[in-house]
């Protein structure tokens, strides 16, 4: 059998699809003839299957890197659902839960580990790496990994360490973001052999773009769902718009819910799947939603605040219509917004003394004594943290990503994790010990009688549910398992819904601390650059939508797509497309010094005097020539 029929037969076994999405199949090919790949597909393109339909029709495991720990999870999930076995290790885990899971992955029947790049550091990880039959190393979010991109993280540059290690694997990247610039520069980073982009275009045909400036954004919003109608997600800034805007929509007839990382992790889940259901219209969320969301029908994304960059938008944005149905990428800023963007960037980047500050107290809080605290993971409430030393909220989180970011810390803010147990005692050990005591010895009957493979592996437990069945309440449950671990009989590990901090180096004094000088000027002038390059789509009114994004991302030779704001504008003139691009080419030169309204129409040549007024009245009323009145002219 070829090995693309055997990737087609994987992909109707495990998904139940008989044809591969657009470049799929050539990603597959180019992964199966043993080719670095670096795979660039816009949101919703179907990333995930390029890496692991290859990994599946090969012997061995696949190595897949990925910051994003909610998508990490949610991925074993589907993937155990599929009856597929996945492994993943993250921050959060204890360090023998981390050597189980890779000892599985070395020595088990696993078809996939996933890690965040912090891991790939480190002995444990690299001792077991030599061990491990790996058939392939995939790299998500791989734009990470570019100084150029919209989220490095200098973590990302390790990864091609791993080639030392497994020099014959072959590596394939993955992202929905990435400039040329940032294309090139991942494949060098991560030393491909060869140069080999397959890239999907990022034109969505029936996805309108649309900016709407209006003083009451609130009100235009419900006119947009109300006259889209269907399946859609709201984006703001903050965890208490999103809990403000559900009860505003709500209130407005409009079904709603909220969603951000702060809810714990049922909550989430409960909301996710309401709305993934249509039990609910619309999911008002902070953009830690939306990753990994398999919701094709979405037909209005709707942003109430200016995203940071166009990566980041164009990712959201891009989670409306993945059926290929007509849906709307609705820009509703409030005429703040690009100043609270600017402020934004600022605090994005607080001076280096300050981020030094915030390490020593990070530190002295979580009691970390100097050269201590290696793979220590600590629970933090950051408001308390922030407060407790007088530190601007958003600039000590940004001080603490800039930490993170140089590797000196790992901060792991969606890791609403489940409550896990695992026997540290044999069975033999056990028995004995629940002949001694046997108080305890129907509940840890109970506990083997509920879940499977105990004495293998960590095992998600359900408090709630066990004090149903044992007929008592969730606290004396938490407290016999407290109790059972302190006899060493179990590990337990609680339910979590607070951010996590991992030191990945040990403590350093604040003198000692480096946070180099050059990444970070260069990421405040790239974070800099993607500023100017969102103002300018949010404040263009002339040039189709699709086209400046497009161009953005490096395609040419493009069309206007006729159905965002700038182009339904455009067909309400009685020029076609080249003779209004002739005719405001010429106004733009012949206004490179201001002309009275008459001199500059007799200077057009080629056109009628009305085509021109046209077109002239067109761009005044867009904001592209001013006028004082009697003289025309451009800023």
């Amino acid at each position: 059998m070829s090995d693309l029929k055997k990737a087609k037969k994987v992909l109707t076994q495990y998904w139940g699809y008989s044809v591969f999405r657009e470049k799929q199949e050539d990603i597959i090919s180019s992964v199966l003839d043993q080719q670095d790949t670096l795979a660039l597909l816009p949101t919703g393109g179907g990333k995930s299957l390029c890496f692991q339909v290859p990994a599946l029709c090969k012997d061995g495991i696949c190595i897949v890197v990925t910051p994003l720990i909610a998508l990490m999870q949610d991925q074993v999930y589907q993937l155990k659902r599929r009856g597929i076995n996945a492994l993943a290790v993250h921050s959060g885990m204890s360090k023998r839960e981390i050597d189980i899971t890779l000892d599985n992955a070395a020595y088990g029947n696993y078809k996939f580990l996933y890690v965040s790049p912090e891991r790939l550091q480190t002995e444990l990880f690299n001792a077991r790496l030599e061990k491990m039959n790996v058939n392939l190393i995939a790299v998500d979010e791989a734009h990470c990994i570019s100084q150029w991109g919209y989220d490095f993280r200098p973590s990302y540059l390790q990864i091609a360490e791993i080639r030392k290690i497994k020099p014959e694997v072959p590596i394939i990247a993955l992202t929905a973001t990435a400039t040329p610039k940032v294309a090139n520069d991942i494949q060098e980073k991560l030393l491909f052999k060869e140069k080999n982009l397959i890239q999907k275009s990022f034109l969505r045909e029936k996805l309108a773009y649309v900016v709407l400036k209006d003083e009451a954004p609130l009100k235009r919003m419900i006119k947009v769902i109300e006259g889209v109608k269907g399946s859609g997600i709201v984006y703001v800034n903050s965890r208490k718009q999103t809990k403000e805007i559900a009860e505003y929509l709500n209130r407005n007839k409009i079904s709603a819910n909220f969603f951000h990382a702060g809810l714990d992790y049922k909550e989430r889940s409960e909301i996710q799947s309401s709305w993934i259901n249509n039990k609910v219209q619309v999911i008002v969320a902070t953009n830690a939603f939306g990753m990994g969301i398999d919701k094709s029908h979405v037909r209005f994304v709707i942003h109430l605040s200016i995203p940071s960059s166009i990566e980041a938008y164009f990712q959201e944005a891009g989670r409306a219509g993945r059926d290929g149905k007509k849906a709307y990428a609705v820009l509703l800023p409030a005429s703040s917004s690009l100043i609270d963007l600017d402020e934004f960037v600022k605090k994005k980047f607080p001076p280096i003394s300050y981020i030094k500050n915030v390490y020593e107290a990070l530190a002295n809080h979580l009691q970390i004594p100097i050269d201590g605290g290696l793979n220590h993971t600590i629970d933090i409430d950051l408001n308390e943290f922030s407060n407790k030393y007088n530190f601007n909220r958003l600039e000590c989180y940004n001080s603490l990503q800039l930490l993170s970011r140089d590797n000196y810390i790992d901060l792991n803010e969606f890791n609403a994790s489940e409550a896990k147990i695992m026997m540290s005692m044999s069975k033999e050990d056990l028995y004995k010990f629940q002949v001694a005591h046997q108080s305890f010895d129907s509940f840890i009957k109970l506990l083997l009688r509920s879940y499977g493979g105990l004495f293998e592996n960590f095992n998600t437990i359900d408090e709630a549910q066990l004090a149903k069945r044992y007929n008592t309440s969730k606290s004396k449950i938490i407290s016999f398992l407290k109790k059972l671990e302190e006899y060493e009989v179990l590990e337990y590990k609680e339910a979590s819904n607070m951010p996590k901090i991992t030191f990945t180096k040990p403590r350093l004094r604040k003198e000692h601390l480096v946070i180099s000088k050059e990444n970070y000027q260069d990421r405040k002038k790239t974070n800099e650059l993607q500023l100017k390059a969102i103002t300018s789509y949010v404040n263009s009114n002339i040039k189709c939508r699709s086209i400046q994004l497009l161009e953005y991302f490096g395609e040419k030779n493009l069309y206007r797509c006729g159905i965002c704001d700038t182009c339904l504008e455009r067909k309400k003139l009685p020029l076609n497309d080249i003779e209004f691009e002739e005719i405001r080419n010429q106004l733009t030169k012949l206004l490179e010094q201001s002309k009275k309204i008459e001199d500059l129409i007799s200077e057009v040549k080629g056109f009628k005097k009305d085509r021109i007024l046209e077109v002239v009245h067109f761009l005044i009323n867009h904001g592209e020539i001013k006028t004082d009145g009697n003289t025309l002219f451009i800023d």
